[in-house]
């Protein structure tokens, strides 16, 4: 799915758990949203540089570093990437 045809949070969540799972080749199940991204799921600095650039290649636009900061979770990293897609019209 494109970040145009994104028509809801639960639709970012299920995006960014494809591609956690899929980039760092874990079971899509075990990627859940209160997944905590350097605890549950065991990435480390380099894994989340990783994934920012692939995120961002989905939004289109930087993620900033210092709302990066903040992520815990999966859901907070989604929480991030909709509010990119709700500020550019892509998320209804």
């Amino acid at each position: 799915m494109t970040a145009a045809r994104m028509t809801s949070t639960a639709e970012v969540v299920e995006h960014v758990r494809q591609t956690i799972a899929s980039l760092f080749e874990l079971e899509f199940a075990d990627v859940r949203a209160e997944s905590t991204v350097f605890g549950d799921l065991d990435l480390d600095s380099i894994d989340a540089i990783d994934l920012v650039a692939k995120l961002q290649q989905f939004t289109g636009e930087r993620i900033d570093e210092q709302a990066m900061r903040g992520v815990r979770t999966v859901a907070d990293l989604a929480a991030l990437v909709a509010a990119q897609l709700e500020r550019r019209g892509s998320l209804s």
